[in-house]
């Protein structure tokens, strides 16, 4: 008796594939690209006042982890493959209408400090690391083509607080 091994690639293993490709879910799914006009425009529509309330994107995020404290690192990256790969992904990675551009001027003062003009880091904000370098290039590239200002906030003293001289 004599056994036959075959391999090649039926139909029904083609379909297969097809199929793992389209069950997909269209939420996770993240390799349509979004113009950078679409998310100025949705930055200023109804739908984001009513999901974020006029608060910055990263304020109603918190991260999951083990144990009590929070790792100083955040995860490198939400999305693999063109999949959001976590159940629980980064502010930008989840809304796929925020798109990290040096036009999008709106959405990058949220990341950047309004007592010290800094940006904020990734440990504040929750945001993934492949993000946030994202992030430090658009800011920067905003702050050099003149999008943002870098304005630091004019503190007045009240010297006489310090320098008390005796009468």
């Amino acid at each position: 008796m004599k056994v036959v091994s075959r391999f090649y690639c039926t139909p029904n293993d083609e379909n297969i594939e097809e199929e793992q490709k389209k069950a997909i879910d269209p939420s996770k799914d993240r390799t349509k690209v979004i113009p950078v006009e679409t998310s100025i425009r949705y930055l200023q529509s109804k739908a984001y006042e009513e999901t974020y309330g006029g608060k910055p994107v990263w304020t109603l995020y918190r991260r999951n982890h083990k144990g009590g404290f929070a790792p100083r690192k955040t995860r490198k990256s939400c999305v693999r493959g063109g999949i959001i790969s976590t159940g629980n992904p980064c502010p930008i990675c989840r809304d796929e209408y925020l798109v990290l551009d040096h036009r999008n001027t709106k959405l990058l003062q949220q990341f950047i400090s309004e007592y010290t003009g800094q940006i904020l880091d990734a440990f504040h904000t929750g945001i993934c690391q492949r993000k946030q370098k994202e992030l430090l290039v658009a800011i920067e590239k905003a702050w050099d083509q003149g999008n943002l200002t870098y304005d630091v906030p004019f503190r007045e003293y009240d010297y006489s607080l310090y320098n008390k001289t005796t009468n």
